[in-house]
Formats: C-alpha cells, structure tokens, sequence
C-alpha cells in the first residue's frame, strides 16, 4: 500500500471520528432549558413571564449549560446587519418579541454572532443555531419601528453556525389579537 494513501487514509479515519464526536456532543436544547424550571410561565398568551414581573427579573441563568455546545431553534431578530445580511441577532422564543410583543426575560434571549454573516429574508425568520452557548448579561441595542430599544440578552453563541428550519419545535403561541398574528398573516396572503 502506498504510503501517503495510508497515511491519509489515517487522518481521513481520524477527521470522520473527531465530527461525528463533535456531532454527538451537541445538546439539543429547548427554550424551557435555559430557564429556571421554578420560573412562572403567563397564563394568558402563553407566553412566558415579562421579566419585570419576575423576582429574580428573568436573570437566573442555567449555568449547567456553560461552555457546551447547543443547538436551539427559534426567531431571529437582527441587531447588525448590512441589507439582508446579518452579523448578529437576537435569537428568541415567539415572533413579534422586543418589538409587537413583550420583551420575553434575559434567559429567554441569546446573543447569536454567526460564522459568517447569514442571509436573512425577514426579521423574526426561524432558524437553528449550533455553537458553544456562554451565560453572561449582554445589552443590545435595536432600531425599531417605534425607535431605538436596549434589549438584555442572558446567553450569547459566537462563532454560530446558523441554518434556516420551517418551524421551532418548542414555540410559544401567540394569541388570536396579537398585532404580529396579523402581520404573518398578511405575508402568507
């Protein structure tokens, strides 16, 4: 056998055996998991509390996640972007949230900084983050409709590999009057 075939076969061997370690690694996470499971959920719109009606105000963070490796899908909310190219976004559980909606709790927001910048065709667009989750408060700042908002975000993941889902496994629903509910709606049509 040639040596440098072998040698690469080898390494080659070896390369497969690191990604499918690294594959296996990776926790598939819901939002529920980055909350304390004490944490109250809202009643009405099923949405989760508002951080202000929150003891802790929506700051205790699930530290037993730290420095793994996650995957999480939800919406993603751009905060520097370039046209329809987005260098960070903030990646949170219902559409409409910080801007229609009520800002949900910090650890309920990650902080996403993609590999490389990701082609968003609209805001709140469902998508899979991969990447090495890192509690920590981080303020961003977001222009929105009525101005510019500081948002408070509990986790961040750089160096994200970001991917387009159809749908977010763990949503919260919005209610029937949701301002937003009419808006998605006005898309499909």
């Amino acid at each position: 056998m040639n040596n440098r075939f072998h040698k690469g076969a080898i390494l080659a061997g070896s390369l497969g055996l690191a990604v499918s370690q690294a594959a296996a690694e990776t926790a598939h996470i819901f939002w529920k998991d980055l909350r304390p499971q004490t944490q109250a959920v809202a009643e009405d719109a099923n949405l989760p509390m508002v951080a202000a009606k929150l003891p802790d105000h929506g700051e205790t963070l699930s530290l037993n996640l730290q420095d793994k490796t996650i995957q999480l899908a939800g919406y993603a909310l751009p905060v520097d972007r370039d046209g329809d190219l987005v260098y960070q976004f903030l990646l949170v559980p219902w559409t409409g949230a910080c801007s229609h909606m009520p800002t949900p709790p910090p650890n309920q927001i990650v902080l996403v900084t993609p590999t490389k910048p990701y082609k968003m065709t609209q805001a709140y667009e469902p998508v899979s983050v991969t990447g090495v989750l890192n509690p920590g408060m981080e303020k961003s700042q977001l222009f929105i409709l009525d101005g510019v908002s500081i948002v408070q975000s509990g986790y961040t993941v750089r160096k994200a590999e970001v991917a387009s889902v159809d749908s977010v496994p763990d949503t919260v629903t919005l209610p029937v009057n949701s301002p937003w509910n009419l808006l998605l709606n006005k898309k499909k049509n």
